[in-house]
């Protein structure tokens, strides 16, 4: 300010100065006025530069000067610093909480109070069919039609927990979402889904598991309360009596083998996963089984005038590396299997074979009625059975293949079948080479190298 008042009183003597030394008093207050006329107008340049500076934004550099336009000059500059790098602080949080939103594993849809699309993630998009760029500002209820959404759309408490499918459900791949909309702000609205067909699906087996459960175990039980109440009431003959107990024993044998295979695949799915610190021989895991096989061939085939012929191959010196109890149930379950459908006097070829690829492969392939294509894909599902009435007769319990594919997955391994009605089956378990050991090497701990 200071310099701004010196300014203008140096102009106003130079201008006295020198209109005395031309014209005396009067040259003086002529000269006096003039170099006030010149002060101002270069101020008002001076000014001009600034708002210049000022109407271009204050992008380019700030004019340089003193005085007071100078100190106006400087403060704007730090000002405008101050507020661009707000600007940008405020657009980095923005950009991460968008980016926070659009990791979200929910779709997420920003409604203005028309009901327009302000803003929306990935996850929204691929729910609904959206494009995060083109479908901007467009209706809601133009590209959303599902009439469960329509009418809670128009409610004006929004909608809490509808459920609809998704934008690319279908048949054979079903998408269910269940989609909220919140308002929020000045009439705008917030609209979230969520892809719950894992939960549909979850909740769909749990109540076909309990059905299944329910019907398996009510079928012999009410066998067995039949026959019970016909021992009770009637004057049986000892053979009719022996007959009785003999069905009795068998239900409870069925009820038996339920219950021991529903607590296996408790008992797998609720243990760690297999380590590889305990290695099995598998010639042990063979005998095992190949004895399993003959007891049970034995049993179905009896009073039959050609057993079943059992062919184990010969099974090299290798260890495998997990838990004796669940490989052992997997490959006795694809053997039983196996025998169970297979009728009198078929094949049943039990082998092990090294692939080239340093994995190894335990296979059983049968001579019975094969399984047509379209039941391949859920043959591993519980319960499920392609001729019911053929897998009660022979005592299976429709469990025995949904354990060999836990077992499988807990080791690393694979589950390959392959069918044909009308020639035989062959179910194959893949172990991966990490698993697999030759008992020569073990010491050094050597992995069998094909």
């Amino acid at each position: 300010m200071w310099f701004r008042v010196l300014f203008f009183l140096s102009f106003q003597l130079a201008g006295a100065a020198l209109g005395w030394h031309l014209a005396a008093e009067r040259g003086a207050l002529a000269c006096v006025l003039l170099a006030g006329l010149l002060w101002l107008a270069i101020d008002l340049l001076r000014g001009a530069r600034v708002i210049r500076w000022l109407r271009g934004g204050g992008s380019g550099e700030a004019p340089q000067m003193r005085g007071l336009w100078g100190e106006a000059c400087d403060r704007m500059r730090r000002l405008l610093r101050q507020s661009e790098q707000k600007t940008k602080d405020s657009e980095h949080r923005l950009q991460e909480f968008l980016a926070g939103i659009q990791a979200s594993p929910n779709g997420v849809v920003l409604l203005d109070k028309e009901g327009r699309i302000e803003w929306c993630n990935q996850m929204a998009a691929e729910h609904f069919g959206f494009d995060p760029q083109r479908d901007v500002q467009q209706l809601i209820g133009n590209l959303v039609r599902e009439p469960a959404f329509v009418a809670g759309f128009a409610q004006p408490g929004g909608l809490r927990g509808i459920q609809m499918p998704g934008r690319n459900s279908t048949l054979s791949r079903p998408v269910r979402l269940a989609v909220h909309l919140y308002p929020y702000g000045e009439g705008r609205r917030l609209l979230l889904s969520n892809d719950v067909t894992a939960l549909e699906q979850a909740e769909a087996m749990r109540r076909d598991f309990v059905a299944n459960v329910s019907h398996e175990i009510r079928t012999p039980l009410t066998v067995l309360s039949g026959f019970v109440e016909t021992l009770q009431t009637l004057p049986l003959d000892e053979p009719e009596r022996a007959r009785y107990l003999d069905h009795m024993a068998q239900q409870a044998e069925r009820m038996q083998s339920l219950v021991q295979d529903l607590l296996t695949l408790s008992r797998i799915e609720g243990s760690p996963l297999p380590g590889a610190s305990v290695w099995i021989p598998l010639q042990k895991l063979m005998s095992e089984c190949a004895h399993e096989a003959e007891a049970l061939s034995a049993l179905l085939t009896a009073g039959q005038a050609l057993p079943h012929v059992l062919r184990f191959g010969t099974m090299p010196a290798i260890e495998l590396a997990g838990i004796s109890s669940e490989l052992l149930s997997a490959m006795s379950n694809l053997v039983s299997n196996a025998i169970r459908y297979t009728p009198a006097g078929g094949q049943i070829d039990v082998n092990w074979q090294t692939l080239p690829d340093g994995r190894a492969e335990f296979s059983v392939k049968d001579t019975g009625p094969g399984i047509a294509a379209e039941h391949l894909p859920r043959l591993t599902e519980r319960f499920y059975r392609v001729d019911t009435s053929r897998s009660r007769e022979t005592g299976g319990t429709g469990l025995g293949l949904a354990i060999v594919k836990h077992v499988a997955q807990r080791h690393g391994a694979e589950l390959r079948i392959e069918s044909k009605p009308g020639r035989g089956s062959r179910f194959a378990i893949v172990f991966p080479a990490s698993r697999l050991r030759d008992s020569a090497g073990a010491a050094s701990g050597e992995r069998l190298v094909a």
